[in-house]
């Protein structure tokens, strides 16, 4: 049976260890601040965002949410952001995805200034994570690296298989592993034999939003499974990519779902908005 990597404990952890840089930061008369944007009234962007602002409070971060109505102009929107660009109570920008119809979500990520883009989106973070020159990282795919870390198996040299090729998971977590010397193959909907390419995987990590499409003939015994998926079951339970009861019997570590690579997103974020605080103040950390 596989090791569970409990993602709640792991953040928990993480989280205090950034409640100390934050106190610190404090004493030195720098509080970082982060400003969530929400247009709309989508439910579960209403959940993210208050648990976005729940944990900013936990550590001590200043937060100011934003709610926009779904009629929402893109010339309002993009007017917003920069007023926020030229705050300095505000480090880190966040637009809440997905946005209504009207908006386009290229240009409004083109608009956030790169030093406070902490979902790191932006064309320029982009292509600093490429060349391995970063100073934000992606939120899920720095989650899901910090969970990886903690089964104390080394990246380096492994078979690491990605499912999903998007902008926010897929793309930026092949770039990580390959940072970290894993060798790497994303799948995706024109992959051929994706049961034996998985099979072959040291660690694979599944992004690609399908109820329990990895099964247990695709995977190798002992590997290291992490499941970024968020769905719904038959029965409309909460699920990931990833068959757990199946996989559990193979691999040798699993992220459940709840509580693996979920609580890590937003912790990752308040990372990314505690690293853009310092590097907006460094006349007074110097």
């Amino acid at each position: 049976m596989a090791n569970i990597i409990n993602g709640k404990e792991i953040s928990k952890r993480i989280r205090q260890q950034l409640s100390e840089e934050v106190a610190e930061l404090k004493s030195l008369d720098i509080t970082p601040g982060l400003a969530v944007i929400i247009v709309g009234e989508d439910p579960a962007s209403k959940i993210y965002v208050r648990n976005k602002k729940l944990a900013c409070e936990e550590i001590g971060l200043f937060s100011a949410e934003f709610s926009l109505p779904a009629n929402t102009t893109q010339s309002e929107l993009i007017d917003l952001i920069e007023v926020l660009n030229q705050d300095p109570q505000i480090n880190g920008i966040l637009v809440q995805s997905p946005l209504p119809a009207g908006l386009d979500e290229a240009i409004v990520v083109h608009t956030i200034l790169p030093e406070k883009d902490v979902d790191a989106f932006h064309e320029q973070n982009v292509g600093k994570i490429m060349i391995g020159n970063f100073a934000f990282l992606p939120c899920t795919p720095a989650g899901v690296i910090e969970l990886i870390h903690s089964t104390g198996i080394s990246i380096a040299g492994k078979n690491c298989v990605v499912l999903g090729r998007s902008n926010i998971v897929g793309k930026p977590m092949s770039m990580l592993l390959l940072h970290e010397n894993g060798t790497v193959t994303i799948c995706h909907s024109q992959t051929k034999n994706m049961t034996e390419i998985c099979k072959k995987a040291d660690i694979l990590v599944s992004a690609i939003g399908k109820p329990k499409f990895v099964t247990a003939d695709m995977i190798q015994e002992g590997a290291i499974v992490i499941d970024v998926g968020m769905n719904h079951d038959e029965n409309g339970k909460l699920c990931g990519d990833v068959d757990f009861e199946a996989v559990e019997k193979i691999a040798s570590y699993i992220t459940p779902v709840p509580g693996g690579v979920g609580p890590m997103t937003i912790t990752m974020l308040l990372k990314n908005t505690i690293t853009a605080a310092k590097m907006q103040n460094q006349r007074k950390l110097f």
